[in-house]
């Protein structure tokens, strides 16, 4: 690995990352939904950041988010920021440009969109392949990960993406609450979250969950639970 990719790297793992990935931001200035449409202009590569969400929470989910979880994402979202807001300061201080995009922000409120798309990044990245429910499943983790990225003018070496290996398991659109997930196989990526999802069942079912006490945000957590990567015993099918 080159040095400067490393030394990135454990910059990202030192500071509580369990997961680096590094992607060209080339393909997505060709069409791809970016907020403001201006935001990559001046960068060159996208540093993906992910980290490992605790299983035992995860586990304890049945139908829709636990307190316990709706606690854990905020939290991860916040270490998220911390490593990304270093990775910035560390990008900067070797002479290069960087901007940090939130773990957790919503830049289209309407439509819920991110300034890019954190999944998309992490999949060029090589943190996981895109799943049925369009969350990243990594090898290790499964989808049981949080995601953050870093934009920088920094020219870096990218990683590769991974191969899809969801094959026909089903277990996220059986169990999704909403009936959202479609369960449509993909190779690469997704041209639209609507080839993959009911999206509208999706956000109005973590709307109706943002309602619950303790809850207080748009999340759901059975698909994470559900997924066979990840799990203590592993049965992910290929």
């Amino acid at each position: 690995m080159p040095e400067i990719e490393e030394k990135l790297k454990t910059v990202a793992k030192n500071a509580g990352a369990d997961m680096v990935g590094i992607a060209d931001l080339s393909p997505f200035k060709n069409g791809w939904k970016v907020l403001p449409d201006d935001l990559l202009d001046t960068f060159e590569s996208a540093i993906s950041v992910a980290i490992r969400l605790d299983s035992n929470i995860i586990d304890d989910i049945v139908d829709g988010p636990t307190v316990a979880y709706a606690e854990h994402y905020r939290a991860a979202n916040a270490l998220l920021d911390a490593i990304t807001a270093k990775l910035v300061n560390w990008t900067t201080d070797n002479g290069f440009e960087a901007s940090a995009v939130p773990a957790s922000f919503i830049a289209d409120t309407d439509n819920l969109f991110g300034n890019i798309s954190h999944k998309a990044i992490a999949r060029m990245a090589g943190i996981g392949w895109q799943g049925k429910s369009l969350l990243i499943i990594s090898p290790q983790y499964g989808p049981r990960i949080r995601l953050a990225t870093v934009l920088t003018n920094m020219p870096l070496l990218p990683d590769a993406p991974l191969k899809n290996r969801c094959g026909k398991c089903s277990e996220c659109a059986k169990a999704c609450p909403a009936s959202a997930i479609k369960n449509i196989s993909t190779n690469g990526r997704y041209e639209s979250r609507d080839e993959a999802l009911h999206f509208n069942r999706c956000a109005e079912k973590t709307l109706e969950f943002s309602a619950r006490p303790g809850i207080g945000g748009r999340i759901c957590g059975v698909c994470v639970k559900v997924c066979p990567f990840g799990k203590r015993k592993h049965s992910g099918k290929d």
